[in-house]
């Protein structure tokens, strides 16, 4: 068998959260060109039904549902989607996820836990919902997309990074869990170009700074945080199970500088 033969998910059914958009797009898009079909989830419908058309156009089946993933007593839908309509489940791709930066003082206790939600329990109930359809299918791989920011403290993302921090955390709990029939494995994704930072990288001065700041000397692209999932729903990551992969250009530090002063 061909290296490049285990990079194949052949016959395998996929979940992708947040595809949409930004990585969970590309992840959903890299999936379906390695042979999977996809179930997409995502808020906005244009959006999520035109990744549909493109992973269909590749000969592959994609059920796009608009969706919002904070309402937690619904997730068990996109299984049932899944396994109805593509006949069972065997990856996750937990994607969805974010928080503004903001001052600590500023920094509400709603959006405190909101954020916490938003990135980590919608995770674990999104794969607790997945567990068992992927059991039936004899065993499966969750992927879930952590930040930089969870292991690097920076003023401004007391809920952001806490949230992904924990998550990164969650993923070697379920890793240990839930093995060995289901691998679980994370990404920290450093500064990359999606809707997450649009705001700033209108800004050439900021975008320069932050691009200064990466060793590798460029912002990342949604594919080539797509390229790590692939790899670890893939037979090719079949012996990796409770890791984070740091795609992230070599960041050692925050990129993103706020400039937020002292109290």
């Amino acid at each position: 068998m061909s290296i490049l033969d285990q990079f194949r998910v052949d016959g395998k059914v996929a979940i992708v959260t947040g595809a949409g958009r930004g990585i969970g797009r590309a992840s959903a898009i890299a999936l379906a060109e390695a042979g999977a079909d996809v179930v997409l989830a995502a808020r906005t419908a244009d959006q999520v039904e035109e990744v549909a058309e493109e992973i269909r156009q590749m000969g592959r089946r994609a059920e796009p549902v608009v969706f919002d993933m904070m309402e937690l007593d619904r997730l068990g839908e996109l299984v049932t989607c899944a396994v109805e309509n593509l006949g069972g489940l065997d990856l996750l791709v937990n994607n969805a996820g974010g928080s503004a930066p903001k001052a600590f003082l500023d920094t509400s206790m709603r959006s405190f836990e909101r954020a916490f939600t938003f990135n980590v329990t919608t995770a674990f109930e999104m794969t607790k919902q997945a567990v068992p359809a992927m059991l039936a299918r004899g065993g499966g791989a969750v992927v879930n997309i952590s930040s930089a920011a969870g292991r690097m403290p920076d003023r401004g993302f007391s809920a952001y990074g806490t949230a992904k921090a924990a998550l990164t955390h969650l993923t070697k709990e379920l890793a240990t869990d839930l093995s060995p029939r289901i691998r679980v494995n994370g990404i920290a994704v450093g500064s990359v170009q999606t809707s997450a930072l649009e705001t700033v990288l209108t800004d050439d001065n900021i975008r320069r700074l932050m691009e200064e700041a990466t060793p590798l000397k460029r912002l990342g692209t949604p594919e080539d945080i797509s390229a790590g999932v692939l790899y670890l729903c893939s037979p090719a990551g079949a012996y990796m199970t409770g890791k984070l992969l740091e795609i992230d250009g070599g960041m050692i530090s925050q990129t993103l500088g706020l400039g937020l002063p002292d109290l």
